[in-house]
């Protein structure tokens, strides 16, 4: 399936849950954030949610410093 992520036109395997993206992506969960079509994903949701073709998709991760 084709989705948008981060602003690029992605490529993913059908089924994808947020979770399955996330460890591929980003390799690691902690410190990060999903939206799906602008809505915040809850991390407990993570394993149930789907990624659908045409998804537009950010995936934030909180950096340190100052």
């Amino acid at each position: 399936m084709r989705l948008t992520l981060n602003g690029t036109d992605t490529e993913l395997s059908d089924g994808t849950t947020v979770e399955q993206m996330v460890a591929e992506r980003a390799g690691t969960q902690s410190r990060v954030a999903v939206a799906r079509n602008g809505e915040v994903v809850p991390r407990s949701a993570w394993a149930a949610t789907r990624l659908m073709e045409g998804d537009d998709v950010e995936v934030l991760v909180a950096v340190a410093g100052g």
